[in-house]
């Protein structure tokens, strides 16, 4: 069955291989992002939820890595433990996947999540950390904020002590990273734990790699530029969004005019504001526009949930933040959120890093292995590891 349905998927890339989209002309290796760009014609969800379906893989060790399925409060965890003696305890690192709260997986055999394997693998041996790949449940079977939930729940068993040192983890050198979707389920995670004085371990560091971070406006200027792509069109980001917090297709009717903020919202729109965090480069021509409020019938209170936009947060609650590594890409529509919350932990006195990469697309790290292999993808695998071994 699995073989099938790969073989199906397989099919359907190399079909869109043969549909020309123009894309930006700096992209690297542009004819591999074309292909991606153009699964979209051809009904992108359907694609990716047969994908998804592939069967779960047995956990493979190698000569390095010894890699294990358990669970952490009846959540499934994938961990990834260097084989080598250590008379230290060890960093580690908590991975969130992506995929738009939809997709995605730590043990199953999808496509572009081999590339996500292939880097926690990396991560454990380099840094000779204990890695943790969280599989939480996936919307729209379970919706805002179960998958949230989960991750929280793994977190908080792995923070304490008893489980950190079972692995033998040293609590002062915590770092959980995530791409896309993940990243905004991190940096919602690091907000609650950093926030809760209960908590005596916190994270040292987060990194957060193309991330969605709000959903308050839904029309800044990367939203705008890169509508149709390339890889993450505006529409399919919309649609697959809803499907985490909703049946009601109204809401993605209202996000595409951004008229979805319920009446009482307006208080958020100064802290998502492109025309005041935005590096001015990024501004081009564009005027600002303040989304219009309750114009749903409906009104959907869970907008105004900071778990969902973490870039929608006070200062005084970005002040407790750790050393934070943020990757953004320039032809992705997720752009500015990124742009933005590395301009406000600054404000906030956070200590940041931040690599943008000009010739880089939505997803890049999910396409560093066969058959779609994109040195781009390695370029941002490398800065990533390379931050963490520098600080974590």
């Amino acid at each position: 069955m699995g073989y099938k349905t790969l073989c199906f998927g397989l099919t359907c890339i190399l079909f869109a291989y043969f549909i020309y989209v123009p894309i930006p002309e700096n992209i690297d290796e542009p004819w591999k992002a074309m292909l991606f760009e153009n699964i979209g014609l051809m009904g992108y969800e359907k694609l990716f939820s047969t994908l998804v379906k592939l069967d779960y893989t047995q956990p493979i060790s190698d000569e390095n890595v010894t890699v294990m399925d358990t669970t952490f409060t009846d959540i499934p965890v994938r961990l990834y433990l260097p084989k080598r003696k250590s008379e230290r305890q060890r960093p580690a690192v908590i991975f969130i996947h992506g995929g738009a709260f939809v997709l995605g997986s730590c043990s199953k055999c999808i496509l572009w999540q081999a590339p996500l394997d292939l880097l926690n693998r990396l991560t454990a041996n380099k840094l000779d950390a204990v890695v943790v790949g969280v599989d939480y449940r996936l919307a729209p079977q379970y919706q805002f904020p179960t998958p949230y939930e989960d991750v929280i729940s793994v977190v908080k068993f792995f923070l304490e002590d008893k489980t950190l040192a079972e692995y033998g983890v040293d609590p002062t050198r915590i770092c959980i990273s995530g791409d896309s979707s993940g990243g905004t389920l991190a940096a919602g995670v690091v907000q609650q734990i950093q926030n809760d004085p209960e908590f005596k371990n916190k994270f040292k560091a987060q990194a957060l790699i193309y991330p969605g971070l709000q959903l308050v406006d839904i029309s800044m200027p990367s939203h705008q530029e890169y509508e149709h792509g390339p890889v993450l069109s505006r529409n399919m980001a919309i649609e697959l969004g809803c499907l985490y917090l909703t049946n009601d297709k109204a809401l993605s009717q209202a996000i595409r005019k951004n008229q979805h903020m319920p009446h009482g919202s307006g208080h958020l729109f100064k802290l998502v504001n492109w025309s005041t965090f935005l590096p001015e480069k990024y501004r081009k021509q564009h005027v600002y526009t303040e989304p219009v409020l309750g114009r749903l019938n409906t009104s959907f209170s869970i907008l105004l949930d900071n778990r969902l936009s973490p870039l929608a947060t006070n200062d005084s609650q970005l002040q407790n933040l750790p050393l934070t590594y943020v990757v953004t890409c320039q032809h992705d529509i997720l752009r500015d959120d990124g742009l933005i919350y590395v301009s406000r932990l600054r404000n906030a006195g956070v200590k940041v890093s931040h690599d943008h990469i000009e010739d880089g697309v939505h997803g890049a790290l999910s396409f560093m292995t066969l058959p779609v292999y994109l040195q781009l993808g390695i370029r941002i695998k490398d800065k990533y590891i390379n931050w963490l071994e520098e600080n974590l």
